[in-house]
Order: structure tokens, then sequence, then C-alpha cells
């Protein structure tokens, strides 16, 4: 058994198998990336397909990975797999840029993700929160960036790039924006008809506490939970037990999981949800709720339904 399987356990091992089925990645880091990853696009995709999952969406927090995923899609139809991806709007993409936004639409982009590494609220918890977090050895020092002016108003790009994502009828994520940035910014897009909302690891990073989490449900943002943090691996953040006052609060009609991982010393994306399944049902979640929350709702942010 690999370091970060799931251990055996009869009891539970055919219905994790039976729920993997129709899972949907909203956030899975395979490689190419500058950043050392423990697995490619391909081969996410060849262990995607062996568990039966729906679809998975790439992130890398430097590209756009939507022509990887029309060219693999496009080499292995037989896999029944969905492949995407989105754009970060990190320096590397001009930073919070209409321009690139527009052409991630026009690709067939699902989701822009607002900065992540370049976020100022990430680079302020360099030395706290975000340690750990993995990065580019020798890489120029990050700009800061944030949705808000000076006087705590959204920008003109930001408003830009929520418009386009309206038209284009995709996900906005929140990213490593902080929590406040994050409340203007849903209440714009929701205005503004953006649809498809969702907050990255909510108390990672991003400091939402259950109150936020409410609040947040109620505009109609979905939770989405990185599995990463927690299970055994390098993004393990709390124990299992965790999630669950997280899930209750948004509802499990408003909460995603996703991977998150991909990154070394951490499991593979696809034993992740093995794991982060069983938990589930140990903690007493119905089949329909785990399908619910690791497939059928991200399956209709990707308009898969």
């Amino acid at each position: 058994m690999a370091e970060f399987e799931a251990p055996p356990r009869p009891d539970h091992n055919a219905r994790v198998e039976k729920l993997l089925e129709g899972t949907v990645d909203l956030h899975c880091h395979s490689g190419p990336a500058a950043m050392p990853r423990i697995l490619d696009h391909h081969d996410q995709l060849m262990e995607a397909a062996e568990a039966r999952f729906k679809a998975v969406v790439t992130k890398d927090h430097y590209y756009l990975g939507t022509s990887h995923a029309i060219i693999l899609e496009k080499l292995f139809p037989e896999t029944g797999v969905r492949l995407f991806s989105g754009i970060a709007l990190n320096n590397a993409s001009g930073g919070i840029n209409p321009h690139a936004v527009d052409h991630a639409v026009r690709l067939g982009g699902k989701i822009v993700w607002m900065p992540t590494l370049s976020a100022a609220n990430h680079i302020n918890k360099v030395s706290t929160e975000a340690k750990g977090f993995p990065k580019v050895a020798g890489a120029p020092d990050p700009i800061p960036l944030s949705v808000l002016d000076a006087n705590g108003r959204l920008t003109d790009d930001t408003k830009h790039v929520l418009d386009i994502i309206a038209a284009g009828d995709i996900i906005l994520a929140g990213g490593h924006l902080g929590v406040d940035e994050q409340f203007i910014m849903f209440e714009e897009a929701k205005a503004r008809g953006v649809r498809k909302m969702l907050v990255n690891h909510p108390t990672y990073l991003i400091g939402c506490n259950e109150t936020h989490i409410r609040q947040l449900a109620g505009m109609g943002v979905m939770m989405e939970h990185s599995i990463t943090q927690f299970i055994p691996g390098r993004g393990q953040k709390s124990p299992p037990q965790a999630v669950i006052p997280l899930i209750e609060a948004a509802g499990v009609a408003n909460t995603v999981f996703g991977s998150d991982l991909g990154l070394k010393g951490a499991a593979r994306p696809v034993d992740g949800f093995r794991i982060m399944i069983a938990e589930l049902l140990d903690a007493g979640y119905s089949e329909e709720d785990i399908q619910t929350m690791c497939g059928r709702n991200a399956a209709g942010m990707l308009n898969l339904d």
C-alpha cells in the first residue's frame, strides 16, 4: 500500500469505490507545473477514469490549462472523464486581467480563481498560515494583488472581470483573497449576474469562521473544502472530523469537496477522495449526501447535469 492510500477497510471498500463513481474534482494540482507535482494531467485523467470520475478541473497557479484539457480529451475519449481547467489571476497572468479572463472563457475555461500566491492576503500570511505553502525556488517576489482599491472599493478591472465571468456563465472562485474582500466581491458579482461562486478552503488562509460560511452560503456561494487539509500528508491542517461543523454551517447543498492534491508529500487526488469518502461514511453522512458533496454540486457548476 502506498504511503497515503486509504487503509484496507473491508466494511467500507466496496461502498467507497461505488461512491467514487461520478466524482468531480474542481481543484486538482496535476502538472506539468513550475512547482513539484507527483502526477501530470495525463496521469490524473487515467486514474480518474479507473475510479469512474465524472470530471476533473486542473488548477495551476501560473497558467491556463484549458488547452491541455482539450487535447487530452481528444486523445483519450474512451475514458469518459471530462477534463477542464481555468485561470488563476496571479502576476504570471497579468494580475486581475480582463484580457486574460476573456481569452480563458473563449477557449472554454470553466473557472476563474482570483489571486492565490499573488494575493496581498496570501503574502501577508507567508510568515504564519502560508509559511509551509509550496514555492518556486528563485521566482521573483510576488506583487501583492487585491480586488479592492485604496478606498476599499472594487477596482474597475475587477468589475470588468466579473462581467466577463457572468457573460460566460463560468465559476468565480475567491482564490486566496481575505474573507472581507470576498464578501464585497461576491455581493457585486451577484448583482452583475454571476451565478456560480465558490470559496476555496474557507478556513485556510481565507479567514472564514462558521458565521461567515453561513452568511456566504446564504448569498448563494458554494464552500469548497480542500481534502488535503483533512487527511494525512503535507497539507493536513486539521483532523477529518473538523470538517463536520463546516458542512453543517453551509449545508450539504452548498458544500463541495475538491482534492487540492498533487503536491509532493501527500496523497494522489483519487486516493484523497477515497480517504475522505470513508471519513464521511464514518461520520454518518448518507451516500446521497456524499455523492452530492463530491460530485453533483460541482457537476452543476460545470453545467454537466
